[in-house]
Parts: structure tokens; sequence; C-alpha cells
């Protein structure tokens, strides 16, 4: 018994097929997240309009007052001086760890160890608090109490002498604080920005002559920059935030403890913590900016070589 093939189809016309009309995909779900976002968004600045406890004319008078503006020239200033503070004790940080010497190896953990654990509010109390430790800070020759009595001198060899609460002053005190919580930061970056750098660069450098610190300074600091600036960049701008942490030492100057103070005295501290919000949004947005631009200065270089490759291997490719 036969069995008749089996009848095909003939292929569609081409033509036809391009005729058919092309429905774009429907997205409800984004049309309704987009207006439930923009109501709640209405919402807000509705209220931020019409809620009377902003009191926006309150705010806008005493947020640029002499003793806020001076604040903001402390509050620049503290973090400026404690990020550059950070860098300097993260590079000699990171160095001491990736060095042969285990002494070194050991000193830099503990000390990025103990930084990393202990919050920079209880750093800043801390710091405050070190005239408990030393009542005067005095400069002389090292242990001369016990060995000056034997040659005849009653009392010991101290060239000067200051009292520990004249020394640390509470701007002294935020730096300090600040700047060491921030190096063993800096110092885990700078470390994973060094160890990016291939290892024959670091030996064909040495294979010229050059040395240790040559090395550093010439070939693997400048290429580990561009691993190192974008997370420095962040590290930047969470340290001009956490200054006002340091209000707790006290530092009667700084922009949030200024804040505070006129909200206290006038017993309308609401406007005084939005007005604390609105500076730190326009410092860390003027440093994002910043940011931005030295990112893009240091990958216009990759992507410089990234063009020449594409273009070589396209050109390769043609022949």
């Amino acid at each position: 018994m036969s069995t008749a093939p089996a009848s095909t189809s003939p292929p569609p016309d081409r033509e036809s097929a391009e005729e058919l009309p092309t429905v774009p995909v429907r997205h409800p779900g984004r049309w309704v997240a987009a207006a439930v976002l923009l109501v709640l968004a209405a919402m807000f600045v509705h209220m931020l309009v019409t809620n009377p406890a902003f009191n926006w004319p309150f705010l806008l008078e005493n947020m640029f007052s002499s003793p806020v503006l001076t604040g903001v020239r402390t509050t620049v200033i503290l973090a400026a001086l404690s990020m550059t503070l950070g860098v300097v004790i993260g590079i000699a940080v990171a160095v001491m760890r990736l060095s042969a010497n285990p002494v070194l190896v050991s000193l830099g953990w503990l000390y990025t160890w103990f930084f990393r654990a202990v919050p920079r509010l209880v750093l800043c109390v801390v710091a405050g608090n070190l005239g408990v430790l030393y009542k005067q800070v005095e400069f002389g020759l090292p242990f001369d109490n016990y060995w000056m009595p034997l040659l005849g001198f009653r009392e010991g060899a101290r060239f000067f002498s200051v009292p520990m609460n004249d020394l640390l002053t509470p701007f002294l005190a935020a730096l300090l604080a600040l700047a060491l919580s921030q190096g063993a930061y800096m110092a885990e970056i700078v470390r994973a920005g060094l160890l990016s750098v291939p290892r024959g660069q670091t030996e064909a450098a040495q294979a010229l002559g050059m040395s240790q610190s040559q090395v550093l300074r010439r070939i693997t600091l400048p290429q580990a920059l561009r691993v190192i600036v974008p997370p420095t960049g962040n590290e930047a701008t969470a340290i001009l935030k956490d200054t006002s942490l340091v209000s707790a030492i006290p530092l009667t100057t700084e922009l949030f403890f200024q804040l505070q103070a006129v909200g206290n005295r006038t017993f309308d501290l609401f406007p005084m913590l939005v007005a604390a919000c609105l500076w730190y949004l326009a410092m860390v947005s003027v440093m994002m900016l910043g940011q931005n631009f030295l990112e893009r200065s240091f990958s216009k270089g990759d992507r410089q070589v990234q063009t020449k490759a594409d273009t070589t291997g396209s050109s390769e490719a043609n022949q």
C-alpha cells in the first residue's frame, strides 16, 4: 500500500512578509510605574512648599549667615587636609604592606586593621580626650629621670614643655582622627592599585638600573592611578560628609555644629537640619564634578589605546 507524499507548503513570499505590519512591544508596567513616581514627586514638592515646618524664610536668612559661612570654610579645610594626610599615610602604609620585610608588613596590617575597625565617631571622641593621657607635652633627653640623678642633676633635661590642652586644639584633634582613619582606607586602595600593575613592568625597570623609589615614582604609581583615582574620589566625598562627626569633640567652628547652634538658640532646629542637607549636597555635587573630570582625563589614554588597537585589527582583517 503506497502512501501519498506529504505535501509541503510553499515558502512565503518575501515581498508579502515585508509588507506585514510591525507592532512594537507594549510595556504598560513602565508607564504605570512612571505615573506613580511622578505623583509621588509632585506630592513631595507640594510638601516642601506648603509644610510650615520647613520655615523657608528663616532657613534662607540663617543659612548664609557669617557663622555658618565660617563653618563651611572650616569643613572644606578640614576635609582637604584630612584627605591629603590620608593619601600620604595610605601610600606609606601600602608600600609597607607590599614590602619584603615581615616587620613592616605586620605593622602596616595592624594599622589598617585598627583604624578600619574603630568607627570615626569613636576616634573623634578619643582624639578629643587625649589630654587624659598626658597633662604636659615635654621635649628633652629620653629617660632623663633615671640617669640624670646619677650624674648629680636633680632635675631632668627638659628643653620645652606645653600643656596638652593647649597643643591639642579641637581642630587638630579632628584632623588627627579623620586623617588616621582615612589613611587606613587609602592604604587598601593604593595597595590594590599597585598590585594591578603587571609584575613585568617593575622587573623591567629594575633591569634598567632604577632604584625602588624610582620604580615606585616613575613606573608603578603612574600606572596604578587609573585604579586608584575612582575610589579615591568616593573617599574624598565620604571624608567631607564625615566632618560632621567632629561636632562630638566638639569643634565649634564646624558647619554642622554652627547650624545646630542656630537651631538650638532659636528653638527651631528642623530648618537648620534641612540647611545642613543643602550645604552638604552643594559641596558634594561640586566634588563629584571634579571627580568625573579626573576620571575622564585618566581614562583618555585607555580609550586612545583601545581605538588604535581596533583600527589596527580592522586593517589587518581587511588585508
